[in-house]
């Protein structure tokens, strides 16, 4: 039997199920695993890691969201599903867990099943879903239908499952402290042990043999193969790849450092500084601040044809890259600080890393700072811009002399009826404006950057694209005619033919021209 997806005429992902003789699949008699008006794999990412067969063949896994219309758009709360292939039935397993369940994996000799899960959908404590709970490692035992929580004492994401060949360990992805690691954890102790270590981001891997072969990536090199060994305690790991070592040879990248410094509350945040790659110790070059997206994201070791970071300093400036309040990898507890205090926290955070590396580091001209970032970190320079004066330190009261906002929100009313996931909003926000009596909507609306339009004192670019359907168009055509009719140094760049984010190779490379040059014209 051969499994597959087909799109719908209403471009619904689906499953289904045919014979296969090794020859020919037999389309005209197959079976449909889900009704035609749900989705698996679930859109945006999902992918065919939705769904796995059993070791025996009898039975296949599936992850599903069986919700349409208001009840789609307002809950993440999805399940797991077995399905019988003799007897045509379907069992929920993760039924009363509220969030996200998905990505499900057999053991190898089918006594067990892993997946993703997340605890909370929020849904029916009158809050809607939500996306950045923690990821948890889920295992049924399918004897006894015992479910465990393995990631009960262990507080980061746990992605991309596979079992040891033994079935004695569950190997995946954890985001970790910056950067993105290959653990494994023990299937009867419960306890993690992390298997690769450096400055880098696994993306996925493969085992076999005893030996994992991982994607993996870093600031300063796009995709390679690295093996390490399954018994390895933090290893390093082995490069085995070369596929972009001629090109790279001819490339000069910028260092990059790690960085602890004390938030404003005595935390501790890891901040990434990365030098122009032409870096001088005698000399002085202009800064950029650099805020992530999100906003429960990671600013770890990624290399991107979208935002870049060599690419950026191969101008002549320092990154400066925080992970503030938000962001993943460094316990819960920090990513959730975010949710309903967009302008709090979070923003303390931008400004104290701002601050400490331009009075710490003298290569850097503090009299030469700006601030960039897309999505949420687009919300944070619309953010900031209207909180740029009267800054302690700073020769004219501002921090930021330029600032470039990519896709971001800017008027947090007209943004809540726009975007395709309102259970984002409806958490993360607290729910719609019209409802007054809630203190943190009081809170989370007051802090819209379309209110501090009359203290912009920056130049700033502003780039959105039309198919964008989470952060509308309209967003960055209403920040733009805001600074034209402040008469701010202003610019707009529209992609009618790019989504949230910025995919085809020559628009990337408008994109990247565009953004040096409109820093290389405010702040050089």
């Amino acid at each position: 039997m051969l499994v597959w997806i087909r799109q719908q005429a209403v471009s619904i992902p689906q499953i289904f199920l045919a014979s296969f003789d090794g020859l020919k699949i037999d389309i005209e008699h197959s079976t449909a695993l889900i009704d035609s008006t749900f989705e698996c794999p679930m859109r945006p990412w999902g992918g065919i890691e939705q769904y796995n067969y059993s070791p025996d063949s009898k039975t296949i896994a599936y992850t599903c969201r069986k919700k349409t219309g208001y009840d789609y758009a307002h809950s993440t709360n999805s399940d797991i599903y077995l399905y019988d292939i003799d007897s045509k039935t379907t069992k929920n397993i993760s039924e009363g867990i509220m969030g996200y369940d998905q990505n499900p994996v057999f053991s190898h000799d089918g006594k067990y099943i892993a997946w993703e899960s997340m605890e909370r959908d929020g849904y029916e404590m009158e809050r809607d879903g939500y996306e950045s709970d923690l990821i948890r490692l889920m295992v049924m035992d399918l004897t006894t239908g015992e479910r465990t929580n393995m990631s009960e004492n262990f507080d980061y994401y746990f992605t991309g499952i596979s079992w040891t060949d033994d079935d004695k360990e569950i190997l995946g992805v954890v985001y970790y402290r910056g950067t993105d690691q290959i653990f494994a954890c023990n299937r009867e102790t419960k306890e993690f042990r992390q298997i690769t270590y450096g400055c880098h981001d696994v993306h996925s891997f493969e085992l076999s043999d005893g030996k994992l072969y991982a994607d993996q990536v870093s600031m300063q090199y796009p995709s390679e193969i690295y093996v390490y060994n399954l018994t390895d305690d933090k290893g390093e790991g082995k490069k085995l790849s070369a596929i972009n070592d001629d090109v790279l040879s001819q490339v000069r990248m910028g260092k990059v450092e790690e960085h602890w410094i004390k938030t404003v509350d005595g935390k501790d945040m890891l901040t990434w500084l990365i030098y122009p790659y032409d870096y001088d110790s005698t000399k002085t070059y202009p800064a950029l601040l650099y805020c992530e997206g999100g906003p429960q994201s990671e600013v770890g070791q990624f290399w991107s044809t979208r935002w870049n970071f060599m690419v950026m300093s191969g101008g002549g400036y320092f990154i400066i890259a925080p992970n503030r309040r938000g962001t993943v990898g460094f316990g819960q507890a920090w990513t959730e600080e975010i949710s309903g205090d967009y302008g709090g926290l979070c923003m303390q955070d931008y400004m104290t890393a701002a601050d400490y590396f331009t009075d710490n580091v003298k290569q850097i001209d503090k009299e030469r700072l700006g601030a960039c970032g897309a999505s949420f970190g687009g919300y944070s320079v619309y953010w900031l811009a209207g909180h740029n004066y009267d800054v302690k330190g700073y020769n004219d009261g501002r921090r930021f002399k330029a600032l470039l906002a990519h896709n971001g929100m800017f008027n947090f009313e007209q943004q809540y009826l726009e975007t395709e996931e309102m259970w984002f909003d409806n958490w993360d926000i607290g729910g719609p404006y019209w409802d007054w009596n809630n203190p943190q909507v009081k809170k989370s609306y007051a802090n819209s950057p379309h209110l501090f339009v009359d203290k912009w004192n920056a130049p700033i670019c502003v780039i959105h694209s039309e198919f964008d359907f989470r952060i509308v168009a309209s967003e960055g055509m209403a920040a733009y005619n805001a600074a034209q009719m402040r008469h701010i140094p202003s610019r707009y760049l529209y992609f009618p033919d790019e989504t949230h984010w910025v995919l085809k190779p020559q628009n990337s490379l408008l994109w990247h021209r565009n953004f040096i040059d409109w820093f290389d014209t405010h702040l050089k």
